[in-house]
């Protein structure tokens, strides 16, 4: 009976996230991740010539949607503390989860046109740059890069993002009168 040799294998070990990969994905998060905070925190207290928690509920009432102010506040922290996770790097899945639904519920409200002023390309970008967020992960200069359960990004934990963004900014599209 002859007994070949086999090399001892362990499980390959993941290659480092590219260096000029990480660097982009952060200047993304960056970009991404400022604009949502402003945008957030002018819904919540009237921040950079934004109307405020008022000023934003008359919008959603507006709107068709039921609790206006309520809605004013579910976008208004959806935007900040998703703009902050992006920025961050920090659970960037939900990050871009939060982001994401948002974005739904404007492209549902506010769809007239592709260009500016009145089009939606502005909000189409946003949600695009966080499904591709939640898809690459934050890479390696982030927050999530130091927590154990995600220092390894799975695409599974990005796809259940988008679905979890999809499927909540359609229920709150769907309660509009």
């Amino acid at each position: 009976m002859a007994y070949t040799s086999r090399p001892a294998h362990s499980a390959p070990s993941p290659a480092p996230p590219l260096t000029g990969f990480s660097l982009g994905i952060l200047l993304l998060r960056l970009m991404i991740g400022l604009i949502m905070m402003g945008h957030g925190t002018q819904k919540l207290f009237g921040w950079f010539g934004g109307f405020g928690l008022d000023g934003t509920a008359k919008g959603f009432a507006g709107s068709g949607y039921p609790a206006p102010k309520a809605m004013a506040v579910i976008a208004g922290l959806s935007e900040t503390l998703g703009g902050a996770g992006l920025f961050l790097g920090l659970l960037t899945p939900l990050a871009a989860a939060a982001v994401l639904g948002t974005m739904v519920n404007a492209l549902g409200v506010t769809w007239d046109g592709f260009f500016l002023p009145k089009g939606m390309e502005f909000t189409l970008l946003v949600a695009v740059t966080a499904a591709a967020l939640a898809l690459t992960g934050p890479g390696r200069y982030s927050a999530d890069a130091h927590l154990p359960v995600l220092r390894q990004h799975r695409l599974s934990y990005g796809l259940a993002a988008i679905v979890l963004a999809l499927v909540t900014g359609a229920v709150f599209l769907l309660i509009r009168d």
